[in-house]
């Protein structure tokens, strides 16, 4: 009985944590600037037609499309920049910051999953720390929904992992 106790209080800790960790998720797109610049993290094939609805709507913006299996070309009015060579989402921070420094930005808005975007933002912020970072989460209702728990319980390791230091792996 005495070794139940401190796993229930271990588990216990562990899904109200989740619990939290879900509902401090964004549920909606905050508010785009006209003069914004959009970066778009790949990973999941939602992300950037999503973007792209987000470009039409806000044809003054700049889009950047971050992450491995970026590819292709766009058909649009202004420049949309594409960059392959992150691997992993803090990998997409540390192009995001060489990005953003160079061209002087102050003000980003960060298109990704709804399950991925705590982590995402958690890390641009580190590497970013003086940056306003405005979410605007990609939703995953047309998924099942055990599908979308499992997803949201492996980022919420991964969100956990990422607290203790560990960023990449």
């Amino acid at each position: 009985m005495r070794l139940l106790t401190p796993s229930l209080l271990i588990v216990t800790c562990f899904v109200i944590g989740g619990m939290v960790f879900k509902s401090m998720a964004p549920r909606r797109c905050a508010t785009i600037l006209p003069d914004d610049t959009i970066f778009v993290l790949t990973g999941d094939m939602r992300r950037i037609p999503f973007a792209m609805r987000q470009l039409r709507k806000y044809p003054g913006v700049d889009l950047y499309i971050i992450g491995a299996g970026a590819n292709g070309s766009f058909e649009m009015a202004r420049r949309v920049t594409i960059e392959s060579d992150s691997k992993s989402t803090y990998q997409n921070a540390l192009a995001i910051k060489e990005i953003s420094e160079r061209a002087g930005l102050d003000r980003l808005v960060i298109i990704t999953t709804e399950d991925h975007m705590n982590r995402a933002k958690y890390l641009i912020e580190k590497e970013l720390p003086h940056s306003e970072i405005v979410a605007c989460p990609v939703p995953l209702t047309d998924m099942p929904v055990t599908k979308r728990l499992e997803r949201w319980l492996i980022e919420y390791i991964k969100y956990i992992v990422t607290l203790f230091g560990i960023k990449e792996g």
